[in-house]
């Protein structure tokens, strides 16, 4: 498995404690549901379990998103994510949201680290664990 082949997808509908004065999602709600996306990866790659066991921390150090369209109160919307490459310290992740129509409203960009009682947790250390709780291999994606 490639990591880079890791994607998540959320779907969700703007309720009132997401909008902002101006009647849509506010800019902060759109990064929370960056990380509830990027939590529900972690649950369904086992990433979540291997954490907790090892007292290890996610830490989100860089998140940018640009925004295109509103999204009103009521609406529906998707929020995807995907495991774009890593490095020897950083996870790197690309973010998108689409209306129900399917028109992107929103994207954006993240870099993470894994933070453990030591310090930041290699990338390489990260993937093999969850390789291994998956009981498969995981390729490190080649340069861009």
């Amino acid at each position: 498995m490639r990591l880079n082949a890791l994607e998540n997808t959320l779907e969700g509908i703007v309720l009132p404690n997401d909008i902002d004065v101006n009647g849509h999602m506010n800019n902060g709600r759109f990064m929370t549901v960056c990380d509830l996306n990027r939590i529900d990866l972690f649950i369904r790659t086992g990433l979540a379990r291997i954490m907790l066991r090892r007292k290890w921390m996610p830490i989100i150090s860089y998140h940018d998103m640009n925004y295109y369209k509103s999204l009103k109160f009521g609406k529906r919307y998707r929020c995807g994510m995907s495991m774009e490459r890593w490095d020897e310290k950083y996870f790197y992740m690309r973010h998108w949201f689409t209306n129900a129509s399917g028109a992107t409203v929103a994207e954006g960009v993240s870099r993470a680290v894994i933070r453990g009682r030591d310090g930041v947790i290699s990338p390489e250390e990260v993937v093999a664990a969850v390789a291994a709780y998956q009981g498969v291999s995981m390729e490190k994606p080649s340069p861009e």
